[in-house]
C-alpha cells in the first residue's frame, strides 16, 4: 500500500513558495535554455527538449548535400541521470520502507520524470511531494535501478532480479519496462543458474496471468526435460505443473522409465495428498516401459506399492499390451489414447542422432534403424529409415525455367532462394506395418549460454515424409549461425509408432 504525506499544497516548481534548491523546472531550463514556469511550463520545457533532440537527429534531405545529423542524445541521457543524484534540484521525495527494517531508503526525484513514465506516480504526486512506499525486501533492493530506468529508459538485470523488477513495473504501471522484462525472461530460459529459474518463472507467470510466458516456459521444460529432471529445479515443480507436463507427448527424455524414476523421487519429497499422487502415477505411460522393468518396479518401488490399487489396472493392461501382437490387442482395447502414444524418447531404439558437419556445403544422407513398436511382441523387428538433408532445396515455383521470350535462356536461381529440407522415408515395407503409422520428430539442438539445448522440434506423420518449414529462417551459410555448434548442425530424428484400431469386436 502507499502512504502519502504532503509538504506543500502544490509542488515547489508550480507556485509561490520556491524550494530551498532549484526545482525540476529550473533543471530543465538549464538543459533547454528556456525560462522556468509553472508545472505546465516545466512540461513544455521538457517536451521542447525532446523535440529539439528529435529535430537534430533528422537530416534535411531536401536541402544541401552538406546536411548532417548532430546527435547529443547520449549526453542528454547522462544529464538526466545526473539529476537523480542531484538532490538540490528535486521537487519530490520517495521513502521506501520494508517490513524487515525500520530504516527507509530515500530518493530525491523529479515529479515530471516520474509522471511521464508512470501513471501511478502521476496520480500519487498530483497534490503531494513526499511519498512513503512499502515494498517487500526483493523489490526494495531493486528500487534504485527501477528509478534509474524512469530517468534513463534503460536498466541491467540478472536472472534472480527478473521477477521483482517485473513486479515493480506492474505495480507502478511502467508498461515499457514490464514488456522488456517479460521478453528478457523468454530469451533467457536457457541461461544456467545454480538453483534453476524456469520453474519459478512459470509459477510467477501463472500468478500474474501471462499466458505467453507460461507457454514459453512449458515448451522449454518439455523439450529439455532430461536436464530438468537431474537438476535442483525439479524439486520446486508444483503438482499442477507436473500434471501439465505429464499430459504432453512432446516431452524429450531418455525413456519413460527415466520419467517414472523422477516422478517417484518427486512424490517422496513432496508427499502430496493421495488423490494428487494417484493422478500423477496414472499419467505415466506404462506400456512404454519394457515388461522386465515393470516387474522390477512392482517388486522394488515403495511408491508403487503404496498406491498399487490406483494403478493396478494400468499395469495389467501394460502387460497385456506386451504379451499380444498390437494388431490383436487393438481389436479389444482402445489404442487411440495417450497411454499408447510414445513421447520423444532419446534411447537408440527410438531414433538416431545426426551431426552434419558444415551443413551448407552439399546434400547429405544417412540411414538408421528403429524398433517396429514398443510392444515386446515386436521386440526383434526393426524398421530401416533413410534421411536426406539438403541445405538449399528450391520449391518448384523457384526452380530455373526456360524463358519464352529468349529461346534457350534459363532464368537463374539464387542460392539464397533455397531453404533447408529434411526428408525421412522408410527403406522397406512389411505386413507388420498394418495397423500402425509412424510419426517422425526432428529435434534441433543449439548452444545457448554455454548449454546444449533443444531449440526446435518438427513433427510430421507417415502421410508426409518431409518436415514442414524445416529451419525456414535459419542461415546455415554463416559459421556464427545460432543453429550451428562448432560449425555443425545437431539433429536427433525420432520415429514413434502410432497404433490404430482396425476391427471392433462386439462384447
Amino acid at each position: 500500500m502507499w502512504q502519502a504525506r504532503g509538504l506543500h499544497k502544490r509542488p515547489a516548481c508550480a507556485g509561490a513558495a520556491p524550494s530551498p534548491g532549484r526545482c525540476a523546472c529550473e533543471a530543465m531550463a538549464r538543459l533547454t535554455g528556456t525560462r522556468p514556469g509553472r508545472r505546465w511550463g516545466c512540461a513544455a520545457a521538457f517536451l521542447l527538449l525532446l523535440l529539439t533532440v528529435q529535430a537534430a537527429q533528422k537530416a534535411d534531405l531536401s536541402g544541401e548535400a552538406t546536411a548532417a545529423t548532430i546527435n547529443h542524445s547520449l549526453t542528454l541521457l547522462q544529464r538526466l541521470q545526473e539529476l537523480l543524484h542531484n538532490s538540490n534540484s528535486s521537487d519530490s521525495v520517495l521513502r521506501v520502507r520494508t517490513a524487515a527494517s525500520d530504516e527507509a531508503k530515500v530518493f530525491h526525484t523529479h515529479q515530471l520524470l516520474l509522471s511521464l513514465q508512470s501513471e501511478v506516480f502521476e496520480s500519487l504526486l498530483r497534490n503531494q511531494s513526499v511519498l512513503t512506499l512499502h515494498e517487500p525486501p526483493e523489490t526494495a533492493a531493486l528500487f534504485e535501478k527501477f528509478i534509474r530506468y524512469l530517468y534513463c529508459g534503460g536498466v541491467s538485470i540478472l536472472l534472480h532480479q527478473a521477477i521483482p523488477m517485473h513486479q515493480l513495473a506492474s505495480k507502478y504501471r511502467v508498461w515499457g519496462l514490464q514488456r522488456g522484462v517479460a521478453e528478457y525472461m523468454k530469451s533467457h530460459l536457457a541461461s544456467e543458474s545454480s538453483q534453476g529459474h524456469v520453474v519459478g518463472w512459470y509459477h510467477y507467470a501463472v500468478r500474474i496471468g501471462d499466458a505467453a510466458l507460461q507457454e514459453s516456459c512449458l515448451q522449454f521444460l518439455a523439450w529439455n526435460l532430461s536436464a530438468v529432471l537431474s537438476s535442483a529445479e525439479w524439486g520446486s515443480v508444483s503438482a499442477e505443473l507436473l500434471l501439465l507436463l505429464l499430459e504432453r507427448s512432446d516431452l524429450v527424455l531418455h525413456s519413460e522409465l527415466e520419467l517414472y524414476t523422477a516422478v517417484e523421487g518427486w512424490l517422496g519429497r513432496r508427499q502430496p495428498e493421495p488423490a494428487v499422487a494417484e493422478r500423477v502415477l496414472r499419467a505415466i505411460r506404462y506400456p512404454m516401459i519394457p515388461p522386465s522393468q515393470l516387474f522390477r518396479l512392482q517388486a522394488q518401488s515403495a511408491v508403487l506399492a503404496r498406491h498399487r490399487g490406483a494403478v493396478q489396472d494400468l499395469l495389467f493392461q501394460a502387460f497385456q499390451f506386451h504379451a499380444a501382437s498390437p494388431l490383436h490387442f487393438a481389436k479389444y482395447f482402445d489404442v487411440n489414447c495417450s497411454m499408447f502414444l510414445p513421447r520423444n524418447y532419446l534411447a537408440p531404439s527410438w531414433g538416431s542422432q545426426w551431426v552434419i558437419n558444415n551443413p551448407a556445403r552439399d546434400d547429405r544422407s544417412t540411414s538408421f534403424q528403429t524398433q517396429l513398436g514398443p510392444s515386446s511382441h515386436d521386440a526383434g523387428k526393426r524398421v530401416t529409415w533413410n534421411a536426406l538433408f539438403s541445405p538449399r532445396w528450391l520449391p518448384v515455383s523457384l526452380r530455373p525455367v526456360y524463358s519464352e521470350t529468349v529461346p534457350g535462356a534459363v532464368q537463374p536461381a539464387r542460392i539464397e532462394d533455397g531453404r533447408p529440407r529434411l526428408v525421412v522415408t522408410p527403406a522397406m515395407s512389411s505386413p507388420d506395418f498394418a495397423g500402425v503409422s509412424f510419426q517422425k520428430t526432428v529435434l534441433v539442438a543449439v548452444r545457448q549460454q554455454g548449454r546444449v539445448l533443444v531449440k526446435h522440434a518438427y513433427s510430421f506423420h507417415q502421410s508426409s515424409d518431409e518436415a514442414p518449414d524445416f529451419l525456414a529462417h535459419a542461415d546455415l551459410q554463416k559459421r556464427a549461425s545460432e543453429y550451428l555448434i562448432d560449425n555443425s548442425l545437431h539433429l536427433h530424428i525420432i520415429v514413434k509408432p502410432v497404433y490404430h484400431s482396425l476391427i471392433k469386436v462386439k462384447k
